[in-house]
């Protein structure tokens, strides 16, 4: 697995990963409507002014999987669901670890993702409410030590 830097051209597999992740994960978390609305399009245009805070993982010279961070903050971590468990999530994380990330944020009940932040010593801090999307959802913030 290889990490590198996104490019403005990674843009739109990187929304269309975003989409079938984004799905994925929140399908008993979120909304159907919220989830339909969370496209390639929708993904792509938020990446457009983002794409240079993210790193992208690449198995056989195709994109898997990516990061985007602000900061010391991840902002998103998805992996293609075909490619999950194959340790691309794993190496973006140890990769933003080493350039200063040290907090990230997931929904509070999305225990997959947890679990996965947790094996690799991130810490749930705390739990809180916060608007996302029209309603008050439950999140918790991690935090690497």
């Amino acid at each position: 697995m290889n990490v590198r830097a996104a490019r403005a051209e990674d843009v739109p597999e990187l929304a269309a990963i975003a989409e079938r992740s984004y799905r994925a994960a929140f399908a008993g978390i979120l909304e159907a409507d919220l989830l339909e609305s969370r496209n390639a399009a929708f993904f792509a245009g938020r990446f457009a002014a983002s794409w240079e805070r993210m790193l992208v993982a690449f198995s056989n010279d195709e994109p898997v999987g990516f990061l985007l961070m602000t900061r010391d903050h991840i902002d998103m971590l998805f992996m293609d669901p075909a490619a999950s468990g194959k340790g691309g999530g794993a190496v973006l994380l140890k990769r933003a670890e080493a350039l200063g990330v040290r907090s990230l944020e997931c929904f509070r009940d999305n225990w997959g993702a947890r679990r996965f932040y947790e094996r690799h010593g991130w810490l749930a801090d705390r739990e809180y409410e916060r608007e996302f999307a029209g309603r008050n959802r439950s999140f918790v913030l991690c935090v690497k030590r």
